[in-house]
């Protein structure tokens, strides 16, 4: 019988698995491989330029995914200049520009690990299974600046049932160093509906990361069901769905709703136009709670304050991770923090000041 599964290995020093939520100027990642990252790169393997992906992407996307997280690894972040001769506006005044890089701020995972199980038909699977073998361009992490450290081909593709098995059948393997492994390890199934269960379960996650286009880009949907695995149990492992949660969508906040506009000049009226944290002049304000964002903000939701403080505590609250619920500026648990961060940013533009006036050998 011919072979209906390909096993990928995805680990690497850095990984970048993009978000739909991702932004021009702060790019977020994904706690794991997207279908359409994965499918990006299977393209790179074939040769496959954006213009001559469209008729591959039909099949490919039609391709059922799971991703077992052997290690999530940590998130850390970078920046990045842009072009080089890009106008760009500078402090002095609005309407003042300077030819000079944009930048922008990018997440990573970095030294994580990834299972990957794609199935569909047999003929699909061998071409991909030889193109990975001897790839005709070099094949990344999601960008191009994250190489992998391993071979892409976990194993030989076989046959098997559904994609939980097929994670299921390659051993967790232990790093060098490492004492204790995790209990369990989670896994990511791209969810079709069945004679037996024609509607998605309660606890599936839309996901908008299935290529349509690559050029311009364009994602569809898709249903992910998340299941664990036991380590060390192969023979006798069981299936541990979540208990069932409805996904909560995230509010987005939406500066340019005039209600929002209205909220955000009584907070600053309230605060004197002053930084609540500083008290220079407050040129912007923070959500402290994204609950109500998107134009049913309330005044208590927001703080004024300056650059430097909404640069400090932004830069806290991507570090950490947060979501809905950010930092209170005015919470004197936060403050040593918020003024060790200042301190950074205040050094690292006056190195990046000197760098350009002075030789290198003046700098360091």
């Amino acid at each position: 019988m011919d072979a209906n599964t390909l096993y990928l290995r995805l680990e690497g020093p850095l990984q970048a698995w993009g978000s739909h939520e991702s932004k021009f100027a702060v790019r977020r990642v994904m706690d794991a491989p997207t279908k359409s990252g994965v499918i990006g790169m299977l393209c790179a393997a074939i040769g496959l330029s954006r213009s001559e992906t469209q008729p591959w992407l039909p099949p490919l996307s039609g391709l059922r995914m799971g991703v077992r997280v052997d290690r999530p690894g940590i998130r850390w972040w970078d920046y990045h200049t842009i072009g080089a001769g890009m106008q760009m506006r500078i402090a002095e005044g609005e309407d003042k520009t300077k030819l000079g890089p944009m930048l922008s701020r990018r997440e990573y995972l970095c030294d994580a690990s990834f299972l990957v199980a794609l199935q569909g038909d047999p003929g699909l699977i061998g071409k991909l299974h030889a193109a990975l073998s001897q790839p005709r361009w070099p094949v990344y992490l999601g960008r191009k600046c994250c190489p992998p450290s391993r071979p892409i081909i976990e194993r030989e593709p076989d046959t098997r049932p559904d994609l939980l098995e097929a994670l299921r059948s390659v051993p967790w393997q232990k790093r060098l160093g490492e004492d204790t492994p995790p209990e369990r390890l989670e896994c990511l199934l791209d969810w079709t509906p069945t004679a037996d269960q024609p509607e998605a379960p309660a606890d599936a996650v839309i996901c908008y990361d299935v290529p349509v286009c690559f050029s311009p880009p364009s994602h569809t949907a898709r249903f992910v069901v998340k299941r664990e695995l036991p380590i060390g149990q192969a023979a006798r492992a069981t299936v541990d769905p979540p208990p069932s949660v409805s996904p909560t969508p995230r509010p987005r906040a939406n500066y340019k709703d005039s209600k929002f506009r209205e909220v955000r000049a009584k907070r600053l009226a309230e605060d004197a136009h002053l930084c609540v944290f500083c008290k220079a002049a407050a040129t912007t304000v923070q959500h402290i709670t994204y609950r109500r964002a998107g134009g049913d903000e309330e005044l208590s939701d927001l703080k004024s304050l300056c650059r430097l403080c909404h640069d400090a505590v932004t830069m806290l609250e991507y570090g950490a991770g947060m979501t809905l619920d950010r930092i209170d500026p005015e919470d004197p648990a936060w403050r040593e923090r918020i003024i060790e961060k200042r301190r950074q940013i205040i050094a690292f533009r006056s190195l990046e000041t000197r760098r350009r006036r002075l030789s290198p050998e003046e700098v360091e």
